[in-house]
């Protein structure tokens, strides 16, 4: 196996877990080719909406033209093996990429939220693999909620204001508003039981994109994060359908929706437009 039963039990419980080498020299190569022409030919669904702001980062979501490439080097990595005994699936999917990017020292912390608050996403068969490719102190990675991913789902944060990071994604009520973690944390510093770790490159966290989480700031001794995420799933993977109070997002979110019309609630999270990477 190439997990370790301290890996497997990190991911079930708090959500999270970090694979330390987890990629070669070759491997993380690769990676970062694919994030850097993410970066140089952004997609339809990049996002500007902090630009300007304290917030400012450079965001994009499963990009169409890099699809082909993405799926290829999703299936020679060894994320579907590691999903497999991270969740104890037979299969595994990838979904898609998403991208972050952090520069000059001076963007300050992404939101905390719930990837499945504005994707359509249910089950313990979801995974993230945050690749970043700076050696990132502990206090300028990536936060995650322990165990949140077995608790409360929130309304999504907007990221559209800079100056309240609880700004809903919905605000219809479906879902509660998300809780100002950052205020709570600055009043008491044991509000919240926060996972986080050191990266050398080559190290993956993982972790289940129902987690509270939020990128924390870069500064001056971590001016640069550059983050690759890549997004798949597995066997108790089911389609949920999200509010539809927001027409962009109505019903099957803002990526995939023709290849996800056919979903009803409860269905098993299957289409051929996501390349299978383990179990064939």
């Amino acid at each position: 196996m190439l997990t370790t039963p301290q890996m497997r039990d990190q991911f079930r419980n708090d959500g999270a877990t970090v694979f330390r080498n987890c990629l070669n020299e070759t491997q993380l190569a690769q990676c970062y080719d694919a994030f850097k022409w993410d970066m140089a030919n952004p997609g339809p669904h990049v996002y500007r909406g902090l630009n300007g702001t304290a917030l400012e980062t450079h965001i994009d979501n499963a990009n169409p033209e890099a699809k082909a490439k993405l799926d290829a080097l999703a299936a020679s990595l060894p994320f579907g093996q590691i999903f497999q005994e991270l969740w104890g699936s037979k299969n595994v999917w990838y979904y898609a990429e998403e991208i972050f990017a952090k520069e000059g020292g001076k963007s300050g912390r992404g939101p905390w939220h719930q990837d499945t608050a504005n994707l359509p996403w249910a089950g313990r068969h979801w995974g993230n693999a945050w690749i970043t490719f700076q050696k990132i102190p502990k206090k300028n990675s990536l936060e995650i909620v322990r165990g949140s991913h077995q608790g409360i789902q929130y309304d999504g944060a907007s990221f559209m204001s800079a100056d309240d990071p609880t700004d809903p994604l919905y605000g219809d009520g479906t879902y509660p508003r998300l809780p100002h973690i950052d205020k709570d944390l600055a009043r008491d510093p044991s509000s919240w039981d926060i996972v986080s770790f050191d990266i050398d490159p080559g190290d993956i966290v993982f972790l289940h994109p129902r987690s509270l989480h939020g990128g924390a700031p870069v500064d001056a001794g971590c001016p640069t994060r550059h983050t690759l995420v890549m997004r798949f799933f597995g066997d108790d993977a089911t389609f949920r359908e999200l509010p539809t109070c927001k027409p962009s997002y109505a019903r099957v979110g803002p990526l995939f929706r023709k290849e996800m019309a056919h979903f009803n609630q409860g269905d098993a999270f299957r289409s051929p437009i996501f390349r299978q990477v383990a179990g064939i």
